[in-house]
């Protein structure tokens, strides 16, 4: 039933659940106006009710680009109110490979699009990106589609400069600050993570969120290790798995080429909850911005976003990157698409030793003892069932690795078999295997860096380069 409240709000009395909020209330500014919900339940119309909260249009009340807040008051069945006030709606991109155009396009495709801002770290993009008309271009079974409402700015890494005088110091900072980073969703190659997040770690606040959608895994340990020490100043983190093939022929232009899934989840700050007074476990409070974040993909119908729970992110992580660790490495080695590992006794028997090692490793891991099913999900059986699976989906793709390798850019194997192989030390097992292609990948890509190096282009009588 719904009724009118004084000022012109609305109360919408739903349906009666034991829901551990008994009451909760939206305002939009400059609106002046009231949505109640008693007893609200968690289904379609909580979801539908707050994503309608959250996206807004702004044009209807005069707002400016960027400025966007919502503020939202829970009040629990305990008497507590929680305010979560400004929630921009803005969100920055960083990374304009195949991943991080292909994200930006389906975000400006949805119904009250939120603000994007493409942060490029490169200058020379940004020349690129004023010739191809500041647009972003998505090829889907030969269709094209140009999309351009997106903000560009430059992330360049902090230099250090000696200034002569207070004055030149406080113009310095003020070139290395820019606004506040909210939204972040991370799509840069693994190697090149803390020198994309050292440009713009001054912009990001206990109370922002980074999306690392990315391959591999040990990402966040490292980035802890290195930006982010400190456990209460660090940004709130969400973990991204993106399984749609997508390929580019030039920046800014990709094609996707094959249908998947997004897996999303969000990762505590604390890894252990602790407990209050009469010894019972505190839930984990999710930050503002990380909902929002969370909320805006799924709802993005391109991307087919899914959330998932830490321990099942997890696994889902740790199943790509058993498929990336065989089919990656060797088409390296092998300088081959992903379907020639298909059909071939000698390759087969390569596999299922990597597997082998691969699966022990998993199955040891102390995060997942206690879960259940653990041993037969992560079995090599398994796992050589996916693996092949993908071969024969991506027969005619060539992996991402292979295509680093050939531009002379570093690979993210340090991230995939590094991680096996870390990971195996750790719990004493040795991964020679592993190891092994670890250190034949590495080779391969120093050799082919002193060629390009050396090469030489010769300029024709015809003008043209060879």
């Amino acid at each position: 039933k719904t009724s009118l409240v004084p000022g012109g709000g609305l109360n919408l009395s739903l349906f009666k659940s034991q829901h551990p909020l008994s009451r909760v209330l939206v305002r939009i500014p400059r609106r002046r106006s009231k949505c109640t919900h008693d007893d609200l339940p968690v289904g379609r119309v909580a979801s539908t009710f707050f994503r309608t909260a959250y996206s807004w249009p702004r044009q209807e009340y005069g707002e400016e680009e960027g400025q966007e807040e919502v503020t939202i008051r829970r009040l629990s069945s305990r008497g507590e109110t929680r305010d979560h006030r400004d929630i921009p709606r803005r969100i920055h991109l960083l990374g304009t490979g195949n991943i991080g155009s292909f994200v930006a396009h389906a975000l400006s495709g949805i119904p009250s699009l939120p603000p994007t801002t493409l942060l490029l770290h490169r200058p020379s993009l940004l020349d690129i990106w004023e010739a191809q008309g500041r647009t972003i271009e998505l090829i889907t079974d030969g269709l094209s589609d140009k999309r351009k409402a997106f903000d560009v700015e430059l992330a360049l890494p902090k230099r250090t400069i000696i200034p002569r005088s207070p004055e030149a110091q406080a113009a310095t900072e003020s070139i290395n600050q820019g606004d506040t980073i909210h939204n972040l969703i991370l799509t840069v190659k693994a190697p090149n993570t803390i020198s994309a997040l050292t440009a713009v770690k001054n912009r990001l606040t206990p109370q922002s969120t980074i999306l690392f959608l990315q391959n591999g895994m040990g990402i966040i340990d490292e980035v802890n290790r290195k930006i982010f020490p400190d456990v209460e100043t660090r940004p709130n983190y969400m973990l991204g798995i993106i399984t749609h093939g997508v390929h580019s022929q030039k920046p800014f232009s990709v094609v996707h080429a094959g249908l998947g899934t997004t897996a999303l989840g969000l990762l505590p700050r604390y890894p252990f909850v602790p407990s209050n007074a009469d010894g019972e476990r505190n839930s984990e409070k999710w930050a503002p911005s990380s909902r929002y974040l969370l909320r805006t993909l799924t709802r993005t119908p391109v991307l087919a976003a899914v959330g998932f729970s830490p321990t099942d992110l997890m696994q889902l992580q740790l199943e790509k990157l058993a498929i990336n660790a065989v089919i990656n490495p060797l088409t390296v080695m092998l300088d081959s698409k992903n379907g020639d590992l298909l059909s071939n006794f000698a390759i087969t028997r390569v596999m299922r030793l990597l597997l082998s090692e691969i699966s022990f490793v998993i199955r040891s891991l102390p995060e997942l003892q206690g879960v259940p099913n653990v041993r037969m999900r992560f079995s090599p059986q398994r796992l050589e069932m996916l693996a092949v699976s993908v071969m024969d989906k991506t027969s005619n793709n060539i992996s991402s690795m292979l295509q680093d390798v050939r531009a002379g850019k570093q690979t993210e194997v340090d991230y995939i078999n590094g991680y096996v192989v870390r990971r195996g030390e750790e719990m004493g097992i040795k991964c020679v295997m592993n190891y092994m292609l670890l250190q034949l990948v590495k080779g391969k890509q120093q050799m082919i860096d002193r060629r390009i190096d050396d090469y030489v282009p010769i300029v024709t009588d015809t003008g043209k380069r060879r």
